[in-house]
């Protein structure tokens, strides 16, 4: 992972946002893949964002996933969604996640509705530990990958955990296409 110091997560709750440290102190003791298979590192905030992160930190674009809040309405009522794809793809959201969501117009959520409904900040938000009613659509590519680097719910440090352990996540769905390369 680059040149990372990682260490367990659930060791480090001062480096997750909230709701993550919460979901991995929950974690299932039957899990297919152990809690501390999951990894935290502490980056510079201002280093948050994709590209600048993965130049920084050497983690390759392959091995970083971002993680978008989507969001649709039918009947009046406003549905979300988490698209979780790599850096080197973007979210299929009116194809894909529009679809999975069952509306007819789907985008990316308001910054200031993903933020406050998930309790974490803005370019650090993580499938670990989001609203339990919310899908987390996983692109098959990330499942994929041995292990993959993403948000830790706070913009000064990144998780890096097995992609097959986003793939059970609740509320956790492996999507075939959901991203297209960028």
């Amino acid at each position: 992972m680059g040149t990372l110091k990682t260490e367990p997560a659930r060791t480090r709750t001062d480096l997750l946002a909230p709701p993550v440290a919460a979901a991995l102190a929950q974690w299932p003791a039957d899990a297919p893949v152990d809690v501390d298979a999951v990894l935290v590192a502490p980056i510079d905030a201002d280093l948050a964002d994709t590209a600048a992160f993965c130049a920084a930190y050497e983690v390759r674009l392959e091995e970083s996933a971002n993680c978008v809040v989507v969001a649709g309405k039918r009947d009046g009522v406003i549905r979300y969604a988490a698209c979780l794809v790599l850096a080197t793809t973007r979210a299929d959201v009116n194809g894909m996640a529009r679809r999975a969501l069952d509306v007819r117009k789907a985008s990316f959520a308001p910054m200031a509705d993903a933020v406050e409904l998930t309790g974490m900040e803005y370019g650090g938000i993580t499938p670990i530990g989001l609203p339990l009613q919310w899908p987390i659509l996983v692109d098959a590519r990330v499942a994929a990958t041995p292990y993959v680097v993403v948000g830790s719910g706070v913009r000064h440090s990144k998780i890096a955990l097995p992609g097959p352990a986003l793939a059970v996540l609740p509320n956790a769905r492996v999507v075939e296409d959901l991203a297209r390369p960028a």
